[in-house]
């Protein structure tokens, strides 16, 4: 028999969903790699649906994600506000804290399992 655990993924949410997973891997992505269409391509996602994602994240938090230059001779690229760092901090945190608890009371309350 396989070992039971909990999994839960954590989504912000003003009037419609605006922040999760999948945005926050995206915002880690850009940051190594400086640049919005090289993060898109390393999730193999495609650059519009990138850009959808963030401006949909941008518009419902209310504050922008992304500092982008636009090509030019040294090239385009983006980096993370200041917002956005803070944003993914505070996210990962969380995760991990929600995680935390989740772990205990389902040990709290699946240690029936265990004992079987």
């Amino acid at each position: 028999m396989h070992k039971l655990h909990p999994g839960l993924t954590i989504r912000l949410f003003t009037e419609e969903k605006c922040f999760g997973p999948g945005v926050a891997r995206l915002l880690r992505q850009v940051e190594q790699t400086h640049s919005l269409r090289a993060a898109a391509m390393s999730m193999q996602m495609a650059y519009s649906k990138a850009w959808t994602i963030v401006k949909k994240a941008e518009r419902e938090l209310g504050f922008p994600l992304l500092h982008s230059t636009t090509g030019g001779r040294s090239g385009g690229g983006a980096t993370l506000t200041a917002e956005a760092v803070r944003l993914l901090e505070s996210y990962e945190a969380f995760c991990q804290d929600v995680n935390e608890h989740a772990r205990q009371a389902f040990q709290t309350r699946f240690a029936w399992l265990e004992q079987e």
